[in-house]
C-alpha cells in the first residue's frame, strides 16, 4: 500500500519512513512539509493512507483531511500528533480521520495503526484516555450513531464491567477489582450483553476492540 507523510519536521518524517520500511506491505511514495503542499501532492499521488500532523504552517492537518476526503474517497487518514487533548482528537475523527496516534507512540504503534486502518477499521492510540471514547460516543449518538450508540446506553458501572471482561478478567477478578460481589458482576454482565445485543464473550471482545477499548491483537480469535 502507498503511504504519504505530511509533517513539517523532516527528521520526524525520516523516522516514520524508517519504521514503515520494515514492513514490505507499505511503501512511502510521497511526502510534504506543510498542509498546502500536502493537498497538491496528495491529489497527484492519491495514496492509500496518509499520515498527517495537526500543527503545520498554513493549513493544519484537520483542514487537509476535510479538503481531501471527498476528492480522495479511497484514501484513509491517520493523524500523528503531539496533541493529546480530547477536543483535538474528537475533531480529527469528525473531520474524517480513521486513526489518531501520539508521536511518542509512533515507534511502537505505527505499523499496528496502518494495519488497523488498512483493514477499514478505526485506530485509537492506547495512550489516549477513555474520555476520548466517551466524547466520540456522544458525537456518534448525536449524529445517528453506529457501534457507539448502544454503548452509550450502558451505565458507568456497566462500562467498567464490560472493559474488564473484554480484557480477559473473570467474574471473581472483576468483582475484586471493583469491590462488588460476583453476583453483582453477573447481573451487570447480563444487562450489558442484552443492551449491546451480544451473545457471548467473543462478541464482547470484538465489540470492545471496535470501540478502541482493548487491543484485539492480544486475543487469538
Amino acid at each position: 500500500m502507498e503511504i504519504m507523510i505530511v509533517d513539517d519536521h523532516p527528521l520526524f518524517r525520516e523516522g516514520l519512513k524508517t519504521i514503515i520500511s520494515r514492513d514490505d506491505k507499505y511503501v512511502v511514495t510521497a511526502e510534504a512539509g506543510n498542509g498546502k503542499d500536502g493537498l497538491k501532492i496528495a491529489r497527484k499521488h492519491r495514496p492509500d493512507i496518509m499520515l498527517v500532523d495537526i500543527s503545520m504552517p498554513g493549513k493544519n492537518g484537520i483542514q487537509v483531511i476535510r479538503e481531501l476526503r471527498e476528492s480522495l474517497p479511497d484514501t484513509r487518514f491517520i493523524i500523528i500528533s503531539m496533541h493529546t487533548e480530547t477536543d483535538y482528537i474528537v475533531e480529527a475523527f469528525r473531520s474524517g480521520a480513521a486513526g489518531y496516534m501520539i508521536k511518542e507512540s509512533a515507534a511502537d504503534n505505527l505499523i499496528k495503526g496502518l494495519d488497523t486502518v488498512a483493514r477499514g477499521e478505526l485506530f485509537l492510540d492506547n495512550a489516549l484516555s477513555q474520555e476520548v471514547v466517551f466524547k466520540l460516543m456522544q458525537t456518534k449518538t448525536e449524529s445517528g450513531g453506529d457501534d457507539l450508540e448502544p454503548y452509550s446506553t450502558l451505565t458507568a458501572r456497566e462500562q467498567e464491567v464490560m472493559r474488564l471482561l473484554a480484557e480477559g478478567l473473570n467474574t471473581k477478578e472483576v468483582a475484586g477489582k471493583l469491590f462488588i460481589s460476583p453476583k453483582t458482576v453477573e447481573n451487570h454482565r447480563t444487562n450489558l450483553m442484552k443492551k449491546l445485543g451480544l451473545q457471548n464473550t467473543v462478541e464482547l471482545i470484538r465489540y470492545a476492540a471496535r470501540l478502541g477499548l482493548i487491543d484485539l491483537e492480544t486475543w487469538a480469535i
